[in-house]
């Protein structure tokens, strides 16, 4: 049922084990059974899963249009050989600059700060509602604070 919902496509066993265990973990998952109704509940479900971007599975499954497989048997495989010493050292050396900009004044604790929570949270508008500072000065923080990590790596030689 489900590579006809799903038209072939390469999820199709992931919604198919994600709704299967959706249902059993249903309140009226056994109700459904006995009136016999349990098939025509499962394909809505499968048909929503696939179809609607709004689902609770495209919203831990997919990723900006990018399909991700529940498991992913090469994962560990790629780890292993997309690991990068050198953007390591990079990672790290933005880290420690972002720790000595919290430490040498205000204007660049604050973009550092602000710099931070973007990382977590990229949108401007929703940093905006939580911190009650205006899109444009956080926007200009994260800009700010961006040029002065990448001039500073560049300067230290480690970009």
């Amino acid at each position: 049922m489900t590579k006809r919902i799903c038209k072939g496509s390469r999820e199709t066993e992931d919604v198919a084990h994600y709704c299967i265990q959706q249902f059993m973990e249903h309140k009226r998952a056994e109700e459904l059974v006995e009136k016999n109704e349990a098939m025509k509940f499962l394909s809505g479900m499968i048909h929503r899963s696939f179809h609607s971007a709004t689902s609770p599975y495209h919203k831990i499954y997919r990723q900006s249009g990018r399909v991700h497989e529940l498991y992913d048997k090469t994962l560990a495989h790629r780890q292993v050989e997309d690991y990068d010493q050198d953007t390591d050292l990079t990672i790290e050396a933005i880290q420690g600059l972002l720790e000595e900009m919290l430490a040498e004044g205000v204007d660049q604790w604050f973009r550092a700060t602000l710099f931070k929570m973007w990382l977590n949270e990229s949108n401007y508008s929703e940093l905006s509602r939580v911190t009650k500072i205006p899109r444009t000065t956080i926007s200009q923080a994260v800009k700010e604070c961006r040029e002065y990590i990448h001039q500073t790596l560049k300067q230290r030689g480690i970009e």
